[in-house]
């Protein structure tokens, strides 16, 4: 049975690490670059025109950096997910990317294999937060107890507000309830308790969320 492919576009300044990206991804059976650029504003213009599933986006290039450009595609090409790639393992970078709209975060010191199930997981519709990064974010949150004049709204019980931060930091139902030491199943009722106390409805919506309120700043 032949596979859908994903239609895949690379974007960074670095000649020799996108004819490295190229050949791995060409590789799988599910995945075909279909262009490349060395900067932002050629980025752009190319995703426009080829409207593929995914676009790996590095955070620093010249002619319109990796923030930016990631903010102008999601605006013209909402249909289009961005994944960046990047050696900035600062918090901060991850919160920008977010902002702008990024559905995915990983670290060019990944395993080639952490890399292609990011990019079918963003493809997917969902956020991949890369471990490394995410563990340093997470790690604020560690024994902080709930404030929910913070939160803003929803009415959220301590457990529904550990649940959505984990959530929003790329963590799986299956990890969550292993850190919380509850079911599976515990896990996915608060979250459909929390999405709709919060009218929520992706991942994504949760990952917003959670930047509105601040949990996703670098507190170090």
């Amino acid at each position: 049975m032949k596979h859908k492919l994903l239609h895949i576009f690379l974007a960074d300044d670095h000649e020799v690490l996108r004819e490295g990206l190229k050949r791995l991804l060409d590789e799988q059976p599910d995945m075909e670059v279909v262009g490349e650029a060395s900067n932002g504003r050629s980025t752009c213009q190319q995703v426009k025109n080829l409207r593929p599933e995914v676009v790996v986006m590095d955070v620093s290039m010249p002619d319109m950096n990796g923030v930016q450009a990631t903010k102008r595609i999601r605006q013209e090409c909402p249909d289009v997910k961005v994944m960046a790639l990047t050696a900035h393992e600062d918090p901060s970078y991850l919160r920008q990317l977010l902002q702008a709209g990024a559905s995915g975060y990983v670290l060019k010191r990944a395993a080639s294999k952490e890399l292609i199930r990011a990019i079918r997981v963003v493809a997917a519709g969902q956020v991949y937060l890369d471990p490394s990064v995410a563990g340093q974010v997470v790690s604020s949150f560690v024994g902080r107890k709930s404030e929910q004049s913070a939160i803003g709204g929803g009415d959220l019980s301590e457990r529904e507000t550990e649940v959505l931060r984990r959530i929003a930091l790329g963590h799986s139902n299956k990890e969550i309830a292993a850190q919380l030491d509850i079911s599976v199943k515990t896990v996915e009722t608060y979250k459909t308790r929390l999405m709709e106390k919060l009218d929520l409805h992706s991942r994504a919506d949760i990952v917003r969320y959670a930047i509105r309120q601040g949990w996703l700043h670098d507190n170090t």
